[in-house]
């Protein structure tokens, strides 16, 4: 094992369950957490925030490279300096934004030693979609989380029904199907299993046999 502070790299496709089994692995483990998709989500809410257009490389790498993140595991919540931006980095039209932000080879440049900061003693739990592949590629454990279009269309679905958005399943397959093909053909750290990873579906899972399979996978692995 390296002499750093060991790495747990959880990476997936949106909707595959990746957010909640890694909050609830590094909460059970005692570990830090990283939730990289927030930072690209983040720099897209800073930009349209400050008038940064999504196409403007530089301009959105300096923010980047200047962002004051602090997350908080235990409620969920989220602070871009001073300000509480759990909710508002959490829509759709956020996480469309983000993804066309993750696009830009200078913006994950920008951030990569920003998440590479987050590993500390005792571990770190690392949500993503290329921990596992670029930013800790000697992370002791990576999973690739992955379900269904259809399947994560539907928890979106609910998510936003609890929360009384309404929501029309076709997009939302439509949309998620758009952002994996975004996601997977861009030119720089596409989304796509590390080689030594273990994948996981968790299709046929609930929340709880989601989280216990990849305790076990972290466990098998650690041998702890």
């Amino acid at each position: 094992m390296s002499d750093q502070a060991p790495v747990v790299a959880v990476d997936g496709p949106s909707g595959s369950g990746k957010g909640t089994v890694s909050r609830a692995l590094a909460t059970r483990l005692g570990w830090h957490f990283l939730d990289s998709g927030a930072l690209y989500r983040l720099v897209a809410h800073a930009a349209l925030d400050r008038g940064v257009a999504l196409d403007d490389e530089a301009g959105l790498a300096d923010l980047a490279r200047h962002l004051e993140v602090r997350f908080d595991t235990d409620s969920d919540r989220i602070w871009l300096g001073d300000e509480e931006v759990s909710l508002a980095i959490r829509s759709e039209a956020a996480g469309d934004a983000a993804s066309r932000v993750a696009a830009l080879p200078g913006v994950r440049e920008a951030l990569l030693q920003l998440q590479r900061d987050f590993r500390a003693a005792p571990g770190l739990v690392a949500d993503g979609r290329d921990m596992g592949s670029v930013v800790f590629p000697a992370a002791e454990v990576k999973i690739f989380l992955t379900a269904s279009a259809g399947e994560r269309a539907r928890r979106r679905y609910n998510q936003l029904k609890e929360k009384g958005i309404e929501a029309d399943i076709a997009e939302l397959v439509a949309a998620i199907e758009a952002r994996d093909k975004r996601d997977m053909e861009r030119p720089v750290a596409p989304l796509k299993p590390a080689e030594d990873a273990v994948e996981l579906d968790t299709s046929g899972l609930d929340i709880e046999g989601s989280i216990a399979a990849a305790l076990g996978i972290v466990r098998g692995r650690l041998g702890a």
